[in-house]
């Protein structure tokens, strides 16, 4: 297998296997894109890894880790203008955040091109929800393509390009957490470094670009008549039409008219007709037929791989606009067609009503139960939805098999913060400083696992940034409630500012606390303002404490994350006297530490160990909860070697003191502690 770095900068024709988010790095460097920006979320943070893994002096495109997605959006934005062809990416709810400035971009002449790449997530598998970017599509007249594949993603991508460039519109790629994390067999193209004249190139003459009442409507309709083109153009390899009651198959019809578009794949003999970015395949079922896209494409072909009768399947590419054509004639030739789709019933809303609008008397079926709104659509959920639907499609499922009585006895494994990290001690000092009544504000990161037991540190959650301002709306009127808040220093930067801001203008009542461990850890550990090093080596440092203070914040107090006293010393300071104060708990993320120290060659540190003197009150593992304990079967405690990395903060939580260090000639890791 070659390397990702020899396969992303490939100049022949070749084939690896990639997941989705490598195909798409490879389909940026063959469609030769110039800009590309993010924010780090799940499911897309392997591009920005992929992207930096290639040496500097070989990277053919710009890449910069910015402070958040509108701010990645703006600068992609920019870039196009000057006649750069520009990506952005971020995960779902990162569109959220840029969506001020994302709404506006359809009504603007991206003269180089502009790809937005979404990584969604159905079964909010990394996400405070499950929302579906492709209603943003419509808000904002932009057309979306759905991969299902990495291969896919790879074609898709280029495809999105060049319609990007040819019509001078952004483009979404919707990829969904399955395809980003999907590997396959990837076929990629030729690919030769450009020579590029690089000379800006905005013209004021190609817009206007400054949206106000007299230029709005215009750019509306300029709009809208772009979309129109785009829908006209996923429809123009349409089959042609047939005729209503004919009697045979899609296959036969388009024999019989002689269609142009017939496809001849021996890899692929049921596929009988492509649009630029749709297909269909034909079963021979003029009774039944499925549209669907995406990941439950795939599932879907799973699940009919042992049916006695399949459905024809129309296969969308294209989601927004809906290729209308297309479907009708696919509506036309089935008496029953079910719309499989993730999450919103998007595209059925509109099936249903091009249907009624052409007079069409296929029975139309979409969403029928609560379940089929929610969750990833693989193979599992999609046979439920199928046997809910037709139940004598599939055959009836056999008993599951019962799994060992030891193996069900455990359960699932919950997420845990890393051995050594500085948000459990803060966690660990604030759960027993917290009254009954206070109230603890969560935000995203790492330490939104707060939240979780044992340490239930977190009450209420919107996004990222959102816990100073809904801290201070918790703090009016409370004259008898603490209120805490956490941020990250990357979400610092990213959302937090502005609530920082208000809370001292508005001398607001309650405690900040960052998280301070100096990267963007919960995503792969990105770099962020306060690091001093960018995508492209050394930087400005721009210090939380300095920023703190240059806003105007009066009480900052900086402890270190492991020192539990000193927090709630802090803790108990900050409320002494009335308004808004800051707490600094910093420690280096200990997971990107030891990393750092294996690749300088340093050795790992000294582990603890759990001495005589234990009496089994186990605040080590019930209430501290590092993993690195565990029960032994008489009941004593002991520690997991290959799990602690010699941290030491949990030996202030033990309350005989039983936890020391292990002496460095007993351990076989011969390590030191530097």
């Amino acid at each position: 297998m070659k390397k990702l770095n020899d396969v992303l900068l490939d100049h022949e024709p070749g084939s690896e296997i990639m997941m989705g988010n490598w195909a798409l790095v490879r389909a940026m460097i063959e469609a030769d894109v110039r800009v590309v920006t993010s924010y780090p979320g799940s499911p897309t943070p392997e591009i920005g890894a992929a992207i930096l893994g290639l040496p500097s002096e070989k990277r053919p495109m710009y890449f910069e880790w910015s402070v958040n997605e509108k701010v990645a959006t703006e600068v992609a934005f920019g870039a196009s203008l000057n006649g750069h062809l520009s990506c952005a990416f971020f995960k779902s709810v990162g569109l959220n955040v840029a969506a001020d400035s994302f709404v506006q971009l359809g009504h603007m002449e991206l003269v180089g091109g502009l790809v937005i790449v979404l990584g969604d997530d159905p079964g909010a598998n990394s996400s405070q929800n499950e929302q579906d970017n492709r209603h943003f599509a419509r808000l904002s007249y932009t057309p979306v393509l759905e991969p299902a594949s990495p291969t896919e993603v790879m074609h898709m991508f280029k495809q999105a390009c060049g319609l990007s460039r040819d019509m001078r519109m952004p483009v979404i790629l919707r990829l969904t957490t399955h395809v980003c994390h999907h590997k396959e067999l990837v076929h990629y193209g030729s690919w030769s470094p450009p020579e590029r004249d690089d000379t800006p190139r905005f013209d004021k003459k190609a817009g206007p670009y400054i949206p106000v009442a007299a230029t709005v409507f215009p750019l509306k309709q300029r709009a809208l008549k772009k979309l129109e083109q785009v829908r006209a153009w996923a429809d123009d390899k349409a089959p042609v039409q047939s005729s209503p009651g004919s009697g045979g198959t899609l296959r036969d019809d388009l024999k019989k008219k002689g269609s142009q578009d017939w496809v001849d794949k021996p890899s692929q003999p049921e596929a009988v007709f492509e649009t630029p970015l749709n297909r269909v395949v034909d079963n021979g079922n003029c009774e039944r037929g499925v549209i669907t896209m995406g990941l439950p494409y795939l599932s879907l072909i799973d699940v009919l791989a042992d049916a006695e009768e399949k459905p024809d399947i129309l296969k969308l590419g294209m989601v927004h606009p809906l290729p209308r054509e297309t479907v009708v004639r696919f509506l036309e030739h089935h008496s029953e067609v079910k719309i499989l789709e993730e999450l919103d019933d998007f595209l059925e809303q509109q099936i249903k009503a091009l249907a009624y609008d052409r007079g069409l008397k296929t029975r139309i079926i979409g969403k029928e139960t609560l379940e089929e709104w929610m969750g990833e659509y693989t193979p599992d959920k999609v046979a439920e939805v199928l046997r809910a639907c037709w139940g004598d499609l599939l055959p009836v499922s056999g008993e599951i098999p019962q799994v060992e009585e030891h193996l069900t006895a455990r359960g699932p494994r919950p997420p845990q913060l890393c051995p050594g990290c500085g948000h459990r001690t803060v966690f660990h000092a604030v759960r027993g400083w917290l009254k009954e009544n206070d109230i603890a504000v969560a935000d995203i990161g790492c330490h939104t696992l707060g939240f979780l037991p044992p340490y239930e540190v977190g009450d209420a959650l919107l996004c990222m940034g959102h816990s100073n301002g809904t801290a201070a709306g918790l703090g009016l009127f409370n004259n008898t409630r603490r209120v805490i808040a956490f941020i990250g220093d990357s979400t610092f930067f990213h959302a937090g500012l502005p609530g920082i801001v208000n809370a001292v203008f508005n001398k607001h009542n309650h405690t900040l606390i960052v998280m301070e461990n100096g990267t963007t850890a919960m995503t792969g550990h990105q770099d962020h303002a306060a690091g001093g090093t960018n995508t492209r080596g050394p930087t400005v440092e721009i210090p939380v404490q300095q920023v703190l203070e240059g806003l105007g914040v009066t009480q900052v107090t900086r402890v270190s994350a492991y020192q539990e006293d000193k927090l709630r010393a802090a803790l108990d300071e900050s409320f002494s006297t009335p308004g808004f104060s800051v707490i600094i708990a910093s420690h280096p993320c200990m997971l990107k530490k030891t990393r750092e120290r294996r690749r300088q060659g340093k050795k790992p540190l000294v582990p603890v160990q759990v001495n005589e003197s234990c009496e089994r009150h186990y605040i080590c593992l019930s209430e501290f909860a590092c993993p690195s304990y565990q029960i032994a079967d008489d009941g004593g405690v002991w520690v997991q070697e290959d799990l602690c990395i010699g941290d030491r903060s949990c030996m202030q939580t033990c309350p005989v003191n039983a936890i020391t260090p292990r002496p460095k000639e007993t351990n076989p890791k011969e390590t030191d502690n530097d």
